[in-house]
């Protein structure tokens, strides 16, 4: 997933994969304005097969905290829909 997210970044920042780490920070390091953001939080949910609560995006400002709430949610709600259908 690591990979692939850094991958997702690069398609709105110009850096390279190499150069983003967990410790990166949209705004500061990579220099994400709110739009490009949002526009990538929409390519996150369609690529991971998630769905983002909004409020939750405060707490996004890092690969770190990106990668380890997709990893968090894409588990549950993998979970929760197949224990929708038992």
């Amino acid at each position: 997933m690591y990979k692939q997210l850094k991958e997702l970044v690069t398609q709105y920042v110009d850096v390279s994969p190499e150069s983003i780490t967990r410790d990166s920070r949209f705004v500061e390091d990579l220099e994400f304005d709110s739009l490009d953001f949002i526009a990538m939080i929409g390519d996150i949910e369609e690529h991971f097969q998630i769905e983002m609560d909004i409020s939750d995006l405060l707490e996004i400002t890092t690969i770190g905290d990106a990668l380890n709430y997709i990893e968090h949610y894409a588990v549950s709600q993998k979970t929760n829909a197949s224990t929708a259908y038992e």
